[in-house]
Order: C-alpha cells, then sequence, then structure tokens
C-alpha cells in the first residue's frame, strides 16, 4: 500500500516521509507503540506522537487493555486502509470540482491585462477602471486564455484517471 504515490502523498500531508515506516509496521502486524518503537529504532514518544497523528486524521485506532499485573495499559493500533482510500477519493473528487468550477469561469469569461501583467482583470473591473492598469498606468487589453483552459483540461483529466485507477483498485 504505501508505494501507492498517492498514498505516500496523502501520508506525507500528515506525517513526515521518514515516518512511514512506522505505518508498514502496522500493516505488518505489528501493533504496540513499544514493538513498533523497538523493531524501528525511532524514540517511544515519536512513534506515540506519529500515531496519535494518524489517529487524529482517522487512519488509525487503538484498543487499550490493562496488563493485571503491571496494572499498566498497552495500546494496540491498527492502520485503516479503507479509510486512507477513502480520504483519497474524497479529496481528488473535491479537487476536480473545484477545477471544473475554475474552468468553467476560464471559458465564460473575458479577462484583461496590461503589458506588464501586473494584474488580471474581468470586463467588469477593466471598465471600472477605464480600461487602465490601476498599479502602471498603462491600457488593459485583452488576454488570450486558451493556454489556461488548456492547461486546466489537462489537469482536470490527468486527476480523473488517478481517481478512477485508484476507485478501480479499492473495488477489488
Amino acid at each position: 500500500m504505501l508505494k501507492e504515490p498517492l498514498v505516500r502523498e496523502y501520508l506525507n500531508d500528515i506525517i513526515e516521509d521518514e515516518n512511514l515506516v512506522i505505518v508498514q509496521c502496522l500493516l505488518d502486524g505489528t501493533n504496540t507503540d513499544e514493538e513498533i518503537a523497538e523493531k524501528t529504532n525511532i524514540k517511544l514518544n515519536i512513534v506515540r506522537k506519529i500515531l496519535y497523528k494518524l489517529y487524529d486524521s482517522g487512519l488509525a485506532s487503538y484498543k487499550r487493555s490493562k496488563d493485571p499485573e503491571t496494572q499498566w495499559y498497552t495500546y494496540a493500533w491498527k492502520f485503516d486502509s479503507e479509510t486512507i482510500v477513502n480520504h483519497i477519493e474524497d479529496k481528488y473528487k473535491e479537487h476536480i470540482d473545484k477545477l471544473k468550477v475554475l474552468l468553467d469561469f476560464e471559458e465564460n469569461t473575458m479577462f484583461f491585462t496590461c503589458e506588464t501583467k501586473h494584474q488580471r482583470f474581468t470586463f467588469d473591473e477593466a471598465s471600472e477602471n477605464g480600461f487602465i492598469c490601476p498599479e502602471c498606468g498603462e491600457e488593459i487589453k485583452f488576454e488570450e486564455n486558451n493556454s489556461i483552459i488548456k492547461r486546466i483540461k489537462e489537469e482536470i483529466t490527468n486527476y480523473e484517471t488517478n481517481y478512477n485507477a485508484l476507485k478501480m483498485k479499492n473495488a477489488k
């Protein structure tokens, strides 16, 4: 699972790359913070900090049990693989939706800019300024945005391809 670029990217937003070994331990069946610390040679307090970050993100859960002899609590941790896939799918869907809104805005709006490209103006903004840039005083001219539209469409296609591939893997 950690070989998947989307999973790694998502986890890197939560924990640092060097701490992915903790997630790998959970996936491999090591489930207590002490065992993980021993196996990875990472300090116990750091292991616990990472586990709680995963817990706060909804990607890990734990069961607490009390040792009858020592009266100490032991925490058995579990990584939720299904939840991470659902989180990634939600994130991708949200990003695709935002890109589609942006694409619609770019396709249905006329833009204007000055020679030095201080700022982009919609038609209404440009007319309010008398087609003069408020920063440099230069005339504001129509700006062709076909390259921007093309780039947004490519980005949407890329995200949809990755999103659909992830859904297919999750469905299996």
